[in-house]
């Protein structure tokens, strides 16, 4: 591939790629070598597996107004932003060196107020900022860290400085997605990555950890000297640390999910915590366990619905109070968020003089905050050359151009900034740099150059912050775009920084010291998680019955003529009606004059059945199940969510003209992905807890369809094929190898009933839910479940399958009947008992 570098520079701006002769920059030539080296196929072959890895990871993010859908695909572009050693230790002191600064700020503002009073603040500035929290004030924090968790946006100016644009000090995001994106390019250029020793991300996140166990076991010391009943961790015990999230919905849930399976902490939700005797506690279903930290994703004023915003149904009531009491550390700690204010940029230099006794190591761009007076007359006669912008986040207004406005706009804004001043701030306009991106134009990769913008992430710790080495890059989404954001079309880059040293491999497991760290079990499996695990358990069972029932009447009208068919052809449409895949009768009148359907009749209706977005449809139980996934992404594989993305986006495009054999071909392979995703549940996913609920929703699942299965088919008439009922089980390969003849009652049931072998069979259902059941706990509501399922199990065996095992056999209609009923009060008990918060118990390992 042959990059036209010529076409790639501009002279008013500085060009990542190119210096100012046109030539490559050192620390790119060896990128720039490889791309010409290379033949366009096989530059194409790397975007498409940029663009495949992210469809099959599903790595979305999320946009509200969006009107293909809120989970957009992540938009990464092939080539990575390389930012040379010598260049990198400049940024990362000047972030660290910022972070720093504003932490002394938050704890300024919100402890002693020293910089209002010496009129190096005006109060105006921040109790005009709806991000101050007066109910913050007088909090304290453990080693005087308020600022835990930062991040900056920093861009290229013209001359080669790099400048500060914004500061992110709320609930910062897109760590995540770096992470996400070193994942998939250093995939997509293996060698290159490992000969230029770029440095590693592993490290950063580690210091995250290590610095959240630090204060984590400080908030547990406390707890333990003054909140009776909590005792002090054990040795080797970690400290309990969660990601609160606003939910699914969230535009960065993908990227917080990932984090919780990548750090290894439980991603929770408000009503997943309750705060009492001032401490948080994570409702888990062994009962409550203290939380010591979280890293929050909510906003501030939305964290705490009693102190903060009655309105929050995303928060924990009393959080601010477990704050106060030191009961818990709070990444961010709550009011964080005025020091997003870009009103504050103008004031940092003074300030960092006055608290650091240094100077800004990376400045900000030119600011004026309009609240001053003589900051809004310089605004109003420069406005051709700046940008407005509110000067608090809350404001949620877009930038503004001066040079886009006509007489009468520029009229109508000066009067709105002359009626409220202090809403304002105005910044120069910076030509900010612009690097290289790769397209696909016609099937051919084509480089262009686009504006760009680095987003870097520092972390507290004991000693310091720690600067991850590298950061988000983000790149406009066309050449004229003057505003760089994900959530206007703009494109993500990994980060290269060159190290000059060798890079070893790094794992963020931490290490075993001695047998007292050996964990075998997670105890603190959260209720919402748990109940995810049942209804994804429920939900995949259903769906493979559903595409098992689908494909065996889809078979039935395809091979057999109406004749052939006519005994089992209506039991057949009525498992389909029980799914809610056929339409069914709305009250007793109704089902009293229903016949079955003609093949002409039924035939669009089971297309419909399959790519219908109607409810009870193949394609929305799917989607049902992907969700149920997406709820608990950190708690699955790579390779088990991949299974389910693949999935779900085979029946996200709609098929209008379907056939009968279009239908066939999606079931057969959704077929294949429900059998794969058995395997990962039963083969790769450790038997814990969580995996304990999930294997309760199947087996559950399985035994009410089984039960209905039997029942429905008990009814039909004498001579009756009974090959659907095998293949409907998959069972049908197991009756030939042992009968080698055709279906008959009495081996049919037995197989489907009595077979201990069988994982499809109703007893094998039965032994395994006693099992479980008695593990979690033989002495509360569970247990008795318990018993009465053992009571349908010797029931069961006391059955004669001379007399029983046979078509219209009452005792076994009855036993049917009510051990379905029994299922469908088991479910109701175990949401009862351990999805909604009871009190303490404990629960077995094994």
């Amino acid at each position: 591939m042959q990059p036209v570098l010529n076409q790639l520079y501009f002279s008013d701006r500085y060009n990542e790629l190119l210096d100012g002769r046109g030539q490559p920059r050192p620390h790119w030539q060896a990128l720039v070598s490889q791309l010409e080296s290379e033949e366009p196929a096989v530059m194409r072959k790397r975007m498409e597996a940029v663009q495949r890895q992210i469809r099959d990871n599903g790595v979305t993010y999320n946009v509200y107004a969006d009107t293909h859908g809120v989970q957009r695909p992540w938009d990464l572009d092939v080539l990575p932003l390389i930012i040379p050693s010598h260049e990198w230790q400049h940024i990362a002191a000047a972030v660290a060196q910022r972070a720093t600064l504003l932490n002394q700020v938050l704890l300024d503002v919100y402890g002693e107020q020293r910089l209002f009073a010496s009129g190096q603040l005006p109060p105006a500035l921040i109790y005009g900022h709806n991000g101050f929290l007066p109910s913050c004030v007088g909090i304290p924090h453990y080693d005087n860290i308020a600022l835990h968790n930062y991040a900056v946006d920093i861009a290229r100016s013209p001359n080669g400085q790099w400048w500060v644009v914004s500061d992110r000090t709320q609930s910062p995001t897109g760590a995540g997605y770096a992470l996400e994106n070193r994942t998939i390019i250093s995939s997509v250029f293996p060698e290159m990555f490992r000969d230029l020793n770029i440095e590693r991300l592993s490290g950063f996140f580690a210091s995250m950890r290590d610095s959240l166990a630090h204060w984590g076991h400080r908030v547990a010391q406390n707890q333990a000297q003054t909140v009776p009943g909590i005792a002090p961790l054990s040795q080797g015990e970690p400290p309990l640390v969660v990601i609160l999230t606003p939910g699914p919905y969230n535009e960065t849930y993908h990227e917080q999910s990932f984090l919780a399976g990548y750090l290894g902490y439980p991603l929770v939700q408000g009503n997943d915590l309750t705060v009492r005797n001032g401490v948080v506690w994570l409702k888990t279903i062994a009962g409550l366990k203290p939380v010591h930290a979280i890293l929050r994703r909510i906003d501030d004023d939305y964290c705490d619905p009693l102190e903060l915003n009655a309105e929050s149904l995303l928060g924990v009531a009393g959080l601010t109070q477990a704050a106060r009491l030191g009961n818990v550390l709070i990444a961010n700690a709550l009011g964080a968020n005025l020091l997003q204010s870009g009103a504050l940029l103008g004031f940092l230099p003074n300030l960092c003089q006055s608290l650091l006794g240094e100077s800004l190591h990376m400045p900000s761009v030119a600011t004026w905050w309009c609240g001053e007076s003589a900051a809004l007359e310089y605004v109003i006669q420069h406005l051709d050359d700046l940008v407005i912008k509110p000067a608090y986040p809350q404001m949620q207004s877009s930038p503004i151009f001066g040079e886009d406005l006509n007489a009468t706009q520029k009229e109508a804004l000066i009067a709105r900034l002359r009626a409220q001043p202090g809403h304002y701030i105005a910044q120069e306009q910076v030509d900010i740099s612009h690097a290289p991106v790769l397209s696909n134009h016609h099937h051919q990769p084509q480089m262009g150059s686009l504006a760009v913008s680095l987003r870097v992430y520092a972390f507290a710790t004991p000693n310091g912050y720690a600067v991850m080495p590298g950061g988000l890059s983000r790149v406009a989404s066309g050449k004229d775009s003057r505003v760089v954001t994900m959530q206007r079309g703009g494109t993500s880059k990994d980060t290269w920084v060159l190290s000059e040293f060798t890079q070893s491999a790094f794992s963020l497991l931490r290490k075993t010291t001695s047998s007292q760290d050996l964990v075998r079990e997670n105890t603190s499996l959260s209720s919402r998680m748990a109940e995810n695990m049942f209804w994804y358990g429920r939900y995949s069972v259903r769906n493979l019955q559903k595409a098992m029932m689908l494909r065996a009447t889809l078979r039935a009208l395809l091979e057999y003529t109406p004749e052939s068919r006519e005994g089992e052809w209506p039991t057949m449409q009525g498992l389909c009606q029980w799914f809610d895949l056929l339409p069914s009768p709305k009250d007793d009148e109704e089902w009293a004059k229903w016949q079955p359907y003609s093949d002409d009749d039924i035939e669009p209706l089971l297309v419909q059945a399959v790519f219908s977005q109607q409810s009870g449809s193949l394609a929305t139980s799917v989607q049902q199940l992907y969700q149920q996934a997406f709820n608990l992404r950190e708690r699955i594989s790579n390779d088990h969510w991949r299974t389910v993305n693949v999935l779900s986006r085979q029946f996200i495009t709609r098929h209008a003209h379907a056939t009968l054999q279009d239908a066939m071909s999606y079931i057969e392979q959704a077929v294949n992905h429900f059998v794969t995703l058995t395997g990962f549940a039963m083969d790769w996913m450790t038997r814990d807890l969580g995996w304990r609920f999930m294997s309760l929703g199947r087996r559950i699942e399985r035994l009410q369809f089984m039960c209905v299965l039997l029942s429905r088919a008990l009814q039909m008439p004498q001579h009756s094929n009974l090959e659907w009922l095998l293949q409907v089980t998959n069972n049908l390969v197991t009756y030939r190898a042992r009968y080698a003849s055709q279906p008959e009652w009495l081996p049919v049931l037995d197989l489907l009933l009595m077979d201990g072998n069988n994982p499809n069979a109703i007893v094998f259902q039965i032994k395994g839910l006693v099992k479980y059941l008695e593990e979690m706990d033989a002495h509360d509501n569970a247990g008795g479940i318990a018993a009465e399922l053992k009571a349908c199990w010797q029931a069961l065996l006391q059955l004669d399958p001379d007399t029983c095992f046979m078509q219209g056999s009452p005792e076994l209609s009855a036993w049917l009947n009510h051990t379905y009923e029994v299922t469908l009060t088991l479910s109701d008990r175990l949401s009862l008992r351990f999805f909604s918060y009871a009190s303490p118990v404990v629960i077995s390992g094994h």
